[in-house]
């Protein structure tokens, strides 16, 4: 039990770190912005680049388990963070802050794909869900503090403070980490000598990286061409069609090689298949939510920046409470019922969401987003642990690095789908506006267009509930 809890903390802190750190930079852009002179495409690029980088890199650390023990994948994920840190703080432009957060990227990406099987290396089966569900509390914790903590340092202080303050933190988990849990932790994967024996499958890892950068960019890239030239429109089909073949040339080598990037015997399971598709669409709804109601509570209801953020954090807070039950909830009935149960949770917020109009007032707003946040919660733990327990301990660092990639696609696309459905039909209620040129008499035009978004989230928020029950009853 007292090595579980040294685990346990171990994971937490770093979950706590990195969650942190995402919470606290995005409130910080317009006065990143505003320090290096820099535009809103190079601004954004700061988050861009982290998400990208941890996107493409949870994979092969996954893979790389077989060969080192987890615990060294996650402590020295957590130097790399601090020193990325560190570096962050200290950059003296846009470009070199981009490329130490590419750094950073690196180390998180190294502990977001070990954490979840290091749970599972020490918690016993039916206590599974529980470890889970404590570490959603540190993740809820790391979210919901983080806007606050950005708050008072910008005001008081300065941004390059955000980074500062995550260097002790990361200092801290990688020595706690070496020499409290490091004997244990050795025993976690096979020896090297004989996972090297394993040839590294690089066609599949070159395929893997162009394939997500070509799929992001398109993403990325859309939003801006929905309204722009047909010379525009056609170099977004054909980065469509570059994004498909490649996509298709993966599957393709993964199918021939013996030791593949992409553990394709996984994917022939459906419980696996639908608990990585589940994942990824609830997120992606997530985060249609997390995109577009910051700016209807700035810009309709005219709230100020602290007064956003303290509506936004009804949703963390309500995680911070239902993720242990959870996961408490699946060690005694099963993901199919408790994480189906969630995502339904979520769509009902969600519809309610298509109904908001100029008139609601911010505490509805704050309850809808209370409810969004206890499906979510429902959902996470209960998935997770389901989907770790499916599989035996060589694959389980594989298995964590995916359901750590599948979230971060959902996030990922369904920022880029909110913002592209947004601007469509905000573009052609308004004769083609953007966003950026909005006025009070387009606020009709802007409700609509939330709407339309909304409903859009609603419905992958039902095809994540069919994934999630056609996951089957027999995995507990």
């Amino acid at each position: 039990m007292e090595k579980q809890n040294q685990v346990l903390l171990l994971v937490a802190t770093g979950v706590f770190m990195s969650t942190l750190d995402s919470s606290m930079l995005n409130v910080a852009l317009p006065s990143i912005m505003k320090s290096f002179g820099s535009t809103l495409g190079q601004t954004e690029w700061v988050i861009l680049v982290y998400l990208l980088t941890i996107t493409i890199m949870l994979l092969f650390w996954g893979h790389l388990s077989r060969r080192y023990t987890q615990v060294r994948i996650y402590t020295s994920g957590a130097l790399i963070f601090s020193v990325g840190s560190l570096l962050c703080s200290l950059g003296s432009n846009i470009y070199l802050l981009i490329f130490f957060r590419f750094i950073q990227a690196m180390g998180a990406s190294m502990m977001m794909s070990m954490g979840p099987a290091l749970i599972k290396k020490f918690f016993p089966k039916e206590h599974l869900g529980k470890g889970l569900g404590l570490i959603g509390v540190a993740t809820s914790l790391g979210l919901m503090s983080g806007p606050a903590i950005s708050g008072v340092l910008i005001r008081f202080a300065h941004w390059r403070f955000l980074f500062v303050i995550t260097v002790p933190i990361g200092m801290l988990v990688y020595f706690f980490g070496k020499k409290t849990c490091g004997t244990s932790l050795q025993r976690s994967t096979p020896a090297p000598a004989e996972a090297g024996k394993q040839p590294f499958d690089r066609a599949g890892a070159l395929l893997w990286s162009s394939a997500i950068c070509v799929t992001l960019l398109v993403c990325s890239y859309a939003t801006n061409a929905c309204c722009s030239s047909a010379k525009n429109n056609q170099l977004l089909v054909t980065g469509s069609f570059l994004a498909l073949a490649l996509w298709v040339l993966l599957l393709i080598n993964e199918r021939r090689q013996p030791a593949p990037l992409l553990p394709v015997v996984l994917f022939k399971q459906r419980f696996f298949v639908m608990a990585m598709l589940s994942s990824m669409l609830s997120f992606c709804v997530l985060f249609f939510v997390l995109l577009l109601t910051p700016f209807y509570l700035r810009v309709i209801k005219q709230l100020s920046p602290d007064q956003t953020g303290f509506v936004m954090m009804a949703l963390p807070l309500c995680v911070f409470f239902v993720s242990p039950v959870a996961g408490r909830l699946h060690d005694h009935i099963g993901a199919r019922i408790v994480a189906t149960a969630g995502l339904l949770i979520c769509f009902v917020a969600l519809l309610l969401l298509t109904m908001v109009t100029e008139a609601t007032s911010s505490l509805h707003v704050a309850l809808l987003l209370a409810v969004l946040g206890f499906g979510q919660a429902m959902f996470l733990s209960p998935n997770s642990a389901a989907t770790l327990a499916g599989v035996n301990h060589q694959q389980a660092g594989v298995t964590s690095s995916l359901l750590a990639t599948a979230r971060n696609i959902g996030m990922l696309s369904g920022t880029a789908l909110a913002g592209l459905i947004f601007s469509i039909y905000f573009a052609r209620l308004t004769g083609g506006l953007d966003m950026k040129d909005f006025a009070p008499q387009y606020t009709e035009q802007f409700i609509i267009a939330l709407r339309r978004s909304f409903q859009t989230a609603a419905a992958l928020g039902s095809l994540a509930i069919i994934a999630s029950w056609l996951r089957g009853a027999r995995r507990k």
